[in-house]
């Protein structure tokens, strides 16, 4: 017994879909609305998994002009990568400081086979924070949930902060874990202090 073959979709421009209504055997459009969510749109997705290689390709030509298909990827992630481009018309890209942050990791793999990934402080329990503040030294504790500032226990370093300047500091910058520009700083283990 043979598959029942799903109607072709067929991705066209605003202007050609209004003026062709074309409509497939079921009655729906085989188009997908750029810029806009819905049915069609889902339809079109799902629609993917029907797709031959061929089309797939042809689909991924359309979608991404004057980008080749990488060699060696199945239809499977063709499929994938083209259901992404899809979702990214109608719901728009990733933000350009992550475009930038995956452009640096791409290159340090070509480069070297080897990625330096640029993580959130993190402070090991046991870790001594040291900060002179107006003369003054102020020593704060790593716990394993949380801070102790003064015998007294905090979730943040951000009260800290407030706590010792008046002022509305962040905490990890504040304690120099976090500069300005985001970099970040490696935080001495008790024991190196």
């Amino acid at each position: 017994m043979a598959a029942a073959q799903r109607p072709r979709i067929s991705f066209r421009p605003a202007k050609e879909r209004e003026s062709a209504h074309q409509r497939g055997p079921e009655g729906r459009r085989n188009v997908l609305p750029h810029g806009s969510l819905g049915v069609v749109a889902r339809e079109s997705l799902a629609g993917l998994a029907m797709m031959s290689p061929p089309q797939l390709r042809a689909e991924w030509r359309r979608l991404h002009r004057g980008r080749l298909l990488p060699d060696g990827l199945s239809a499977d992630l063709v499929c994938r990568a083209v259901a992404w481009r899809m979702q990214e018309r109608c719901h728009g890209g990733l933000p350009p400081a992550r475009v930038r942050e995956l452009a640096r990791l791409a290159k340090q793999i070509c480069d070297g086979g080897a990625i330096e990934l640029e993580r959130e402080w993190t402070v090991k329990p046991g870790t001594r924070l040291v900060r002179q503040w107006r003369g003054r030294t102020y020593r704060v504790l790593a716990l394993d949930h949380g801070f102790q500032f003064e015998d007294r226990n905090y979730s943040s370093l951000t009260p800290i902060a407030r706590e010792i300047t008046g002022a509305a500091w962040s905490g990890p910058r504040f304690f120099g874990l976090k500069r300005r520009t985001g970099q970040n700083l490696v935080a001495r283990d008790d024991d190196e202090a």
